[in-house]
């Protein structure tokens, strides 16, 4: 098999928008202009002319340039709106290659320093251990980086009836839970599973990017000491309904749509603490619209933190499941 399709997947996924659209909206806008100065020339003419019986003609180009004065003004818009997309995006972009930069490099130079230490000097069977703990995290953390690029660039794929399957969350849910729990290091007292059975056809590897991708970002954003709790049931409408809480910060009402573009972070990319790349919700996002669902954000009721609510197609089994 040719190892050519990843860098190309990943090559498309980063090339700019295409500015078809622009230039050929500006040539659209160059040709009325000439065509309504044209057509303003031949108004001034014949309404000299307007007592030898051409008043026919006279309404007959205003109402063509006026028409195209007011196609002009809508082509001025339009071209603005999407110069205005572009600037967006490229800011996007150089936000998303800082973040890559420094996931990139982090993780490489801690990496660097422990082997150097290993290799340089004698340490103990305990700060070996650490060692290679600290480690194996950030090889996840590179690992982590390269899946969630692997996994955008593949979102252009259109999914395969085949690989659909019926799954049960209230499996699946606890497991990947307890899973970034564990590697988050947050007390099992603090996060709370309450799973109604239910089942969601769908393929196995979009369901797990969808749920473990926003449950991370609640671990990730939790304020210390954290509290998260995961909620799912199956409600009238044969939908199944999952919240994932958190007590972070929350999220700015005027920031809720944009979390989920492509490379879209909040602040300041070189000023960030916490890891990430700005592609997690976007993937989130497309994969719940190809699974004809929803996603939405909300804050907290009880005190401060944001809420992810995920509708999906499903359907509901007997009795619930709690997990504490």
């Amino acid at each position: 098999m040719s190892n050519d399709n990843p860098p190309q997947n990943l090559r498309s996924m980063f090339e700019r928008r295409s500015l078809k659209w622009p230039i050929t909206l500006g040539v659209i806008m160059i040709v009325l202009v000439v065509a309504l100065t044209v057509g303003w020339i031949l108004l001034i003419v014949s309404n000299l002319v307007q007592e030898k019986g051409t008043a026919p003609l006279y309404w007959t180009l205003l109402t063509v340039g006026t028409t195209f004065l007011v196609l002009v003004l809508v082509g001025v818009v339009m071209y603005l709106s999407l110069s205005v997309k572009e600037i967006n995006l490229n800011r996007r972009q150089s936000n998303f290659m800082d973040a890559v930069t420094h996931e990139l490099k982090s993780p490489i130079a801690s990496l660097k320093l422990y082997l150097q230490t290993l290799h340089r000097r004698q340490v103990s069977e305990e700060e070996q251990a650490n060692f290679h703990r600290y480690m194996l995290e950030d090889v996840e953390r590179l690992d982590d980086l390269i899946n969630h690029l692997l996994d955008a660039a593949k979102l252009s794929k259109p999914a395969n009836d085949s690989e659909m399957e019926d799954l049960q969350l209230a499996e699946l849910l606890p497991r990947w839970v307890e899973e970034l729990r564990v590697r988050y290091r947050i007390q099992e007292g603090a996060v709370r599973v309450q799973v109604e059975p239910s089942v969601v056809r769908a393929r196995s590897v979009d369901l797990a990017m969808i749920f473990r991708n926003v449950i991370d970002n609640a671990f990730k954003y939790a304020s210390d000491p954290a509290e998260i709790e995961v909620i799912s049931h199956v409600n009238e409408e044969d939908h199944v309904v999952t919240l994932i809480k958190d007590n972070g910060t929350g999220i700015p009402r005027r920031l809720r749509r944009k979390i989920f573009h492509r490379f879209f972070r909040m602040g300041v990319e070189l000023q960030r603490e916490k890891p990430g790349t700005g592609l997690g919700l976007y993937i989130v996002d497309t994969l719940v619209r190809r699974m004809k669902g929803r996603i939405r954000v909300r804050d907290r009721d009880d005190g401060t933190g944001t809420i992810f609510e995920i509708t999906l197609r499903g359907q509901s089994f007997p009795s619930p499941v709690e997990v504490d």
